[in-house]
Order: structure tokens, then C-alpha cells, then sequence
């Protein structure tokens, strides 16, 4: 009998575990972040890595930016994780770890090592993991995983990331190095930096609308809380 989970027990764990609305710009972000978690999870090859991650923290801080009231995000975090049966703390504590990993190198010693020519000593498990990948014909990728990748290079060097030639050359050497396919790897990232700056610019908007309206509301106290007041008789 076949018992895997499906996206709707996702769903429904999520639900009861984070109980509170979840603002409707962002709703649509934690549920395809949550359903793409699930598929992962209930397919054969997908192993989990730190790698991924550090994908799925970055990919839910960077979306989740400016969400009211802020101490709910935690709590969505969470709840996103153990609706697929996974530990938070270990998303967070891999994330952190691969980040300050990615701060202390030079950014050619970082992509040497993602890509397989040079060995490092810095984080043995990530070296197994790594290895494991690029030995691995059935490594179940993901954009998540390219995204975890990405950050790692814009966490070592924020300039590179910024400058396509060096990007797609970065990514191009990690990409042979782990058996990727360059191409899928380039296109997932391009699409969510364009879904990054889509989002930055549906905020921009909303808190430009939400800043007008204060204005308008402040405006009209005054007016109505204003009292005219009568002309002094001079004589």
C-alpha cells in the first residue's frame, strides 16, 4: 500500500501548525517554496545537503523581506519545515555554517572547490558532500540547490554575482565540476533573480501606496480636528 505523503497533507500539516492568516503577497511564495520542498521529499533520488539547504533559507528570507507582523516569520519557517517532515534548526544551522564558509574564502577557492579541481580541508562534510554529488549520475537537482549554489558565490564575492560574464563562467566550472547541466543551472538562477526583483518592486509599490494613504488619513485629521478660529475685534 502506498503511503506517501501528498501536497495536500503538506498543506493541511502546515496549516494547523501556523495558525495565523499569512498576508496575501506572500501567501503564493510560502506555498510554492512549501510544495517544491514536498516533491523533493517524496522523490527516490533527493537527498538532502547543506547546499540545499542554505537554497531554501535564502530562497525564504529573501522573499519573505518586509512581512508584517515580523515575528510570524519564524513561526512559517517552521512550520514549512515540518509540514515536509524535516528539522528547521538544521536548515538554519547548515545555512549559517555554508555562509560563514563562503565569507572566509576567496572567491577562486570557493569555485575551485564547488568545482571539483581543488580539495579543502575548511568543512570536511561538505567535501564528502560535494564529492558524493559529482560521483552521484542520479543526484536529483533542484532550483532550490542552484539557488543554495548561487548564494555561496554572492556570499564570497557580492560584486561577481553582479557581473554576467564571471557569473556564467562561475557557474559554467561548478556546474562541469558537480555534472550539472550548465544551461538548466543558468536558467533557474536567471529566473529567480527576475522573481527577486519583481518582488522588491511589488513591495516598493505597496509601501508607496500604503505611505500615500497615511498621508491622506493625516491630512484629513487635521482638516476636521482644525478649528477656525474667530477674527479678533480690533475696536
Amino acid at each position: 500500500m502506498n503511503n506517501v505523503r501528498t501536497v495536500s497533507d503538506t498543506k493541511r500539516t502546515f496549516y494547523s501548525l501556523h495558525t495565523r492568516p499569512i498576508n496575501t503577497i506572500y501567501r503564493r511564495v510560502v506555498e510554492e517554496l512549501m510544495v517544491e520542498m514536498h516533491l523533493l521529499s517524496v522523490n527516490i533520488d533527493f537527498t538532502y545537503n547543506p547546499i540545499y539547504a542554505l537554497g531554501v533559507v535564502t530562497t525564504f528570507d529573501r522573499f519573505m523581506q518586509g512581512y508584517r507582523p515580523e515575528r510570524d516569520k519564524e513561526s512559517i519557517f517552521h512550520a514549512i519545515c515540518q509540514a515536509v517532515e524535516q528539522e528547521p534548526q538544521r536548515y538554519r544551522q547548515d545555512a549559517e555554517r555554508l555562509q560563514n564558509l563562503a565569507k572566509s574564502l576567496p572567491i577562486s577557492d570557493l569555485v575551485a572547490w564547488l568545482s571539483q579541481t581543488t580539495h579543502f580541508n575548511q568543512d570536511p562534510d561538505l567535501q564528502a558532500q560535494l564529492q558524493a554529488i559529482a560521483n552521484n549520475p542520479n543526484f536529483k537537482y533542484s532550483r532550490l540547490f542552484a539557488i543554495g549554489l548561487f548564494s555561496l558565490l554572492e556570499y564570497s564575492d557580492p560584486d561577481l554575482v553582479k557581473d554576467e560574464k564571471q557569473r556564467t563562467e562561475a557557474l559554467k566550472n561548478i556546474a562541469n565540476g558537480l555534472h550539472l547541466a550548465d544551461d538548466k543551472l543558468s536558467k533557474d538562477l536567471d529566473l529567480y533573480r527576475s522573481n527577486l526583483d519583481k518582488m522588491t518592486q511589488a513591495l516598493t509599490v505597496i509601501a508607496d501606496m500604503i505611505s500615500a494613504d497615511r498621508k491622506k488619513r493625516e491630512q484629513r485629521q487635521q482638516q476636521s480636528s482644525s478649528v477656525v478660529a474667530p477674527p479678533t475685534a480690533n475696536e
